[in-house]
């Protein structure tokens, strides 16, 4: 559509990615009538925003989207960059949803009764609901002071990384220690490259411990079905970093001291640059302690539940360290470490900057309740812990968004809401 009267859709979904096919999936079970817009192609993050060597870093088992749990051979292992791109083209097969791709929305706003205005590349349209799909890393986070950097050293977003073989000969400095910036890391590491780190604040955990993945401890501890009101941080888990570890090659733990102690230089948050001098703050020693604290304090709490039910498992362990920085840098010259790369591997921001309602808080982050948002008719879906731990990936999307389709059927079905648009079905 491109002018004349807008048409109508009882539900719109904004962004194509697992979190938006599996809202169609869920609505197409209850013949509820929608429209999935893409600015670009389905899943096209997961093809174009991850390196080669890519891996899930929870096992296969854990990939449960509506309809389409993993079937494969190795339920335990962890899908590689092909092998998830095959299993999300599978998925999106088995929907079929009524998905329009290359249709980027521009701009929604409510209706002054009920409802919305959607303003797309291909037209407008009217919608009783609307639901946001479209995750919440939109914006590569650069800081300002690389626009200071010498125009001689090629800096890439952990968005743009694909392999060591892209990047010019020299050493490569890696900013942050999530899972992206360890990966990534790693990653050069294995393939010879001098390696400098710049380490944050990210936890880690054990890939394995007391005879199992950790993440199937967890899964018997129930952890993974706590709700974020349950969590001792409540809300504030939301902005945590994710625990660093791999499923690189069968999983291991990734241990930045280890790192360290096989040549990788570390240091401390960057501070600023002055030249081709950076400068450091003299956080290394504690984030390396605060990280082996959370690594050894989820092992505890799975020896705790092993005692408590009396569980056959290997004795338990802890982790104590096998490098300390006998001296922490607190700076780095660029040109004398021989530095030819730098990967910003320090999040993203959202940006929700086409959506014109009241729900949002000071940093740009919706505020909800399991997906619900107090403007009438308006959803988030595929956030981290939107409701819980698996939220925001494979194993939680699809109770969010059965959810959130009981949510918006009862809509259609109230009333106040006018008669319901359902789709014929059969």
């Amino acid at each position: 559509m491109t002018g004349g009267t807008p048409q109508h859709i009882s539900v719109a979904v904004v962004g194509g990615g697992q979190a938006g096919l599996s809202m169609s999936y869920c609505l197409k079970r209850r013949g509820i009538d929608h429209i999935v817009f893409e600015e670009h192609t389905a899943m096209h993050v997961w093809r174009t925003q991850r390196w080669d060597s890519f891996c899930l870093v929870t096992p296969n088992w854990q990939c449960d989207l509506p309809g389409h749990p993993y079937s494969g051979p190795d339920p335990h292992g962890f899908m590689k960059k092909d092998e998830i791109l095959a299993y999300l083209d599978g998925f999106k097969a088995s929907v079929d949803a009524s998905l329009r791709e290359g249709v980027a929305v521009q701009r929604v706003v409510p209706l002054p009764a009920r409802g919305f205005d959607v303003l797309t590349s291909a037209g407008a349209w009217t919608a009783d609901h609307l639901v946001v799909a479209s995750g919440g890393y939109h914006v590569p986070i650069v800081p300002r002071m690389a626009e200071r950097l010498p125009k001689t050293i090629r800096q890439l977003h952990s968005a743009q990384y694909r392999n060591p073989q892209s990047l010019p000969d020299g050493a490569v400095l890696v900013v942050g220690s999530g899972q992206s910036g360890a990966q990534i890391a790693e990653d050069l590491y294995l393939a010879g490259r001098q390696v400098h780190l710049a380490v944050g604040n990210a936890p880690r955990c054990a890939r394995f411990y007391r005879g199992r993945d950790v993440v199937a401890w967890l899964a018997d501890m129930n952890y993974y079905e706590m709700p974020v009101e349950r969590h001792p941080l409540k809300e504030g888990v939301r902005d945590n970093a994710n625990h660093y570890v791999t499923g690189r090659d069968g999983g291991r733990d990734i241990d930045l001291r280890r790192f360290a102690l096989d040549g990788m230089k570390l240091y401390g948050l960057l501070r600023d640059l002055d030249g081709t001098r950076l400068s450091f703050a003299p956080s290394l020693r504690a984030a390396l302690d605060a990280a082996d604290r959370v690594y050894n304090g989820i092992n505890a709490a799975i020896d705790t539940y092993i005692a408590e039910k009396k569980i056959e498992a290997p004795p338990p362990s802890t982790y104590r360290p096998v490098w300390e920085p006998a001296q922490v840098p607190l700076s780095l010259d660029l040109e004398q470490a021989g530095i030819s790369s730098i990967i910003w591997c320090i999040g993203y921001r959202p940006d929700f900057g086409w959506l014109d309602a009241p729900v949002f808080n000071g940093a740009g982050h919706p505020k909800h309740h399991r997906g619900v948002t107090a403007q009438p008719g308006l959803y988030f879906l595929g956030l981290p812990w939107l409701h819980t731990w698996g939220s925001g990936r494979f194993s939680g999307v699809a109770r969010d968004a059965r959810y959130l389709a009981e949510r918006i059927e009862e809509g259609l079905h109230r009333p106040d809401a006018g008669a319901p648009r359902l789709a014929a079905t059969g």
